[in-house]
């Protein structure tokens, strides 16, 4: 295998840390070496979050993200941000319901996913974040259940157990998507 540097952006509230965390997990799962670093601003829900996330074969040697393999962006400000930072050949992952813009480059793989309408259309509103999450591991074809559901099983509290089935839920939407 490889490593593979992810960046999770958007507003604080939508879930930005914890689809990285759950990409961080997943990947200690099967055995790799992980990195996970949040960045949100002082008002948080609202304001503007970011997560590094570093999944490799290798020791990670710096847990900042700075050219992203994949770019996942759930608002426009962050896609306005950092898709110039994405490696030529990368994928970005966007949530077309929030972003209406074409992408500016033509040297990236992009995926538009309504993921913001399909959780609205769903029941389930605050897991836009887990369908875009859902669309990634089928591309990268990590879409296995056991690691995914032991992970998730890892990152949601105790105090949110309940919302196991609704996340496998959104991620299945993501990946048929």
């Amino acid at each position: 295998m490889s490593t593979t540097q992810f960046l999770f952006s958007g507003f604080g509230g939508q879930g930005i840390l914890f689809a990285g965390k759950f990409m961080v997990y997943k990947g200690m799962m099967e055995g790799r070496q992980v990195s996970w670093l949040p960045s949100y601003g002082p008002e948080m829900r609202g304001g503007t979050a970011s997560c590094s996330v570093i999944v490799g074969d290798e020791p990670v040697g710096s847990p900042i993200v700075t050219h992203p393999d994949v770019l996942v962006a759930m608002n426009l400000p962050s896609f306005d941000r950092y898709e110039p930072a994405v490696v030529p050949g990368g994928m970005v992952f966007l949530d077309s319901t929030l972003i209406g813009r074409a992408p500016a480059r033509s040297d990236v793989t992009v995926y538009a996913v309504p993921a913001t309408q399909m959780a609205s259309d769903n029941g389930i509103p605050t897991l836009a974040n887990m369908i875009i999450v859902g669309k990634i591991l089928r591309v990268l074809g990590q879409d296995g259940k056991a690691d995914v559901e032991a992970a998730l099983k890892k990152v949601i509290s105790a105090k949110h157990a309940d919302m196991l089935d609704a996340n496998l839920r959104a991620l299945q939407l993501g990946a048929n998507a």
